[in-house]
């Protein structure tokens, strides 16, 4: 077993970016590749279902918790960069926002987009994240993963990972991203892509209700579409099913105003997604991991 005992019984409401969530009933936080790999091996011998966490965004968690081993790699972080070459090592937990700032203070061109970001590179990976035209797939070289039921840590390359919009094939198989490498533009000036991020991160904090607990945005835009804009149209900014509303500042957003639960939160994705479908004749496809639901009864 590792060195470290895992945690019992930790509500998942302080680890998710909703702030909310029911308790895990086993929690282990690693700060190394190889607490990740021996955690993952304790929770096989113990016969537990293991889960994978970052900084919680993206992420809807039930109620009623999680049952098995859940990990959370937000203090898996460190980063390696090489200024001549633009490449870039960074493990999963490293904030996404903070790997932006950091390449951008080295003068590698690629990360700009990525600075208000909620959210990790591993989740990055998995996730395929994007903003103002930017996207992971464009910089990502690769990705160092292992399996959810253990074994060695192996690589994929960018090609193995069938990126699409918002889409990765980590979305459907059992790995756990450790770590990511990025290939980015080496030889900028620093203070241009200094004023660019902040430019960026300005833009992003001026229109999204980054003052209240969210997860981000809650839907895939249907291209060419935008789904803020859908929403907004049909006139639900400010609607709410208990303490989760629809965000008055953008309507791809819900926020937790105050006492949500998961539940509430659900309840008003579903809301939105039958207004959309039932006025535009569109299903509006939820970015959103959620994690717990098909157990709960």
């Amino acid at each position: 077993m590792p060195a470290l005992q895992p945690r019992c019984q930790v509500p998942l409401s302080e680890f998710t970016t909703w702030r909310v969530g029911g308790p895990a009933e086993w929690l282990a936080e690693p700060t190394s590749i190889e607490e990740v790999t021996d955690w993952l091996n304790w929770a096989n011998k113990q016969g537990l279902p293991c889960r994978v966490i970052g900084a919680g965004s993206n992420l809807l968690i039930h109620d009623k918790g999680l049952g098995g081993l859940t990990i959370c790699l937000r203090r898996l972080q460190g980063v390696e960069l090489d200024q001549q070459t633009g490449v870039v090592n960074a493990l999963a937990g490293e904030p996404i926002p903070s790997l932006a700032r950091k390449v951008a203070q080295s003068g590698l061109r690629g990360l700009t987009w990525a600075v208000g970001i909620p959210g990790t590179v591993g989740g990055a990976a998995v996730m395929n994240a994007g903003a103002q035209g930017g996207s992971t797939q464009e910089w990502l070289d690769s990705v160092q993963v292992v399996s959810l039921r253990g074994g060695d840590p192996f690589e994929l390359s960018r090609q193995d990972l069938d990126f699409d919009y918002r889409h990765s094939r980590l979305q459907q198989e059992p790995l756990l991203v450790l770590s990511a490498r990025f290939h980015l533009e080496p030889g900028h000036d620093p203070r241009e892509l200094r004023r660019i991020t902040s430019g960026n991160l300005s833009k992003r904090t001026s229109t999204q209700p980054y003052t209240q607990p969210s997860c981000g945005s809650v839907f895939r835009n249907p291209e060419p579409l935008k789904a803020g804009r859908l929403i907004e149209g049909l006139g639900l900014k400010g609607t709410r099913i208990g303490g989760a509303e629809v965000s008055t500042l953008h309507a791809n957003f819900i926020v937790n105003s105050g006492g949500a639960t998961a539940d509430d939160i659900d309840q008003l994705i579903k809301l939105v997604q039958e207004r959309v479908r039932s006025h535009h004749d569109l299903s509006l496809h939820p970015e959103v991991k959620r994690l717990g639901f098909a157990l709960a009864t």
